[in-house]
């Protein structure tokens, strides 16, 4: 495949966050750090949240529902053309990963801040990237990507590669669309339970069939990429500890891993970015045997939740990078990188409602502490206490 694909660059002095929360936050004060003006949107349901309020400027864009408000490309648009935006940044979840999206910024003169579209089309698509990494030596386990979904062809595939296997929707993320059959007695079960939640997640019941790996780490490697073709690896990040396939503690450096482990595992990610032109900070995903050895799982074309970890190991801003390779710094001029020498993890805190609501349910934040120790310690938080969040069942 052949990427040539012109992004825009320029100054910044005013970036709209097309997100909430604690990523809109995020960026919000690094923006503030490097003199860039903030602009922040809100829901009917959001009016009142930190973001809102650390914004220079702040925009109502429609009601609750993310699909009439931070999900609409449109609203988001007229609000960066109305505020005289130089560009977005699309934080985590919502449009950060929608190549219309990317595109259509570009189309209205707007920097987006993220990766190029071909880059999160391609890295979008399980069965492409795998097919993109192959050609470019990242190590990929061996399945069926192929395009006859009949129940007969993946059940044969199944067989061939030998149980148990991991049956993954193609465009799958988050940890939906996910299933492992262990025999071929209960593979179509699984198959069918797979299809189901993809086309509810995804709109797109497309699978493919991996070997499983027993007793998994997922490993994941950060990434950064310039326009000129460079691109660098902050380290690794352990991530296994997981509920329903989504983390709940990640780990810097990677326990018990390795200098020389740790050296292939960033070239790989290298690789990866350097095959699809990669623009701004991403992260290369992994899994581990217990021999150490690892295959590629996916590409997340973003900013990830777990990356202040990454950076309290190395002592850098992804978010200020972020902005900065946009306005056409080369790698060279941007990263001081130090060894990953000491030792880092976070905790994500969830919210999950009670077993006996169904529906959207809202929930208040009472009391709000934490000892936060002197260069040790980072808070990512998006709420004051007395904030009503919005709980939905998953």
């Amino acid at each position: 495949l052949k990427y040539k694909e012109i992004s825009i660059v320029g100054r910044i002095e005013k970036v709209l966050i097309a997100n909430r929360g604690e990523i809109a936050c995020r960026v919000m004060r690094t923006a503030k750090k490097m003199g860039v003006r903030s602009v922040a949107v809100y829901s009917d349901a959001d009016r009142h949240s930190m973001h809102v309020a650390m914004a220079d400027e702040a925009y109502h864009i429609g009601p609750p529902p993310s699909q009439q408000s931070y999900l609409s490309m449109e609203k988001v648009l007229e609000v960066a053309k109305r505020s005289g935006s130089h560009a977005v940044h699309p934080g985590y979840g919502f449009l950060s990963e929608n190549t219309e999206f990317a595109e259509a910024c570009k189309q209205e003169g707007i920097i987006f801040i993220g990766p190029p579209s071909s880059a999160i089309r391609d890295m979008g698509i399980k069965s492409t990237s795998k097919h993109i990494m192959s050609a470019a030596g990242v190590p990929i386990i061996g399945g069926y990507h192929g395009e006859d979904q009949s129940n007969e062809r993946l059940q044969a595939e199944a067989s061939r590669i030998g149980f148990p296997v991991m049956i993954k929707a193609v465009r799958g993320g988050g940890g939906k669309g996910m299933r492992i059959a262990r025999s071929d007695a209960n593979f179509l079960e699984q198959l069918e339970s797979a299809r189901r939640e993809a086309r509810k997640s995804f709109n797109d019941d497309v699978m493919l069939v991996e070997k499983f790996v027993e007793d998994p780490r997922h490993v994941e490697v950060q990434v950064f990429g310039d326009m000129h073709g460079n691109a660098v690896y902050l380290f690794e990040r352990d991530c296994s500890v997981q509920r329903r396939h989504q983390k709940i503690i990640e780990e810097a450096p990677g326990p018990g891993i390795g200098p020389d482990v740790r050296r292939k595992l960033g070239e790989a990610a290298v690789r990866a970015a350097k095959a699809v032109n990669y623009v701004g900070a991403g992260t290369v995903e992994f899994i581990m045997d217990a021999q150490h050895d690892f295959y590629f799982m996916e590409m997340n074309t973003r900013l990830q939740v777990e990356h202040p970890v990454s950076e309290m190991i190395t002592g850098t801003d992804l978010v200020e990078w972020q902005l900065r390779v946009r306005q056409n710094h080369q790698t060279q001029t941007l990263f001081t990188i130090r060894t990953a020498g000491n030792f880092q993890m976070s905790s994500e805190v969830n919210l999950y409602p009670p077993l006996i609501f169904t529906k959207l349910s809202k929930s208040c934040v009472k009391q709000l502490c934490y000892v936060c120790v002197a260069n040790s310690f980072c808070l990512c938080c998006f709420c004051f206490e007395e904030t009503f969040l919005l709980i939905s069942l998953k």
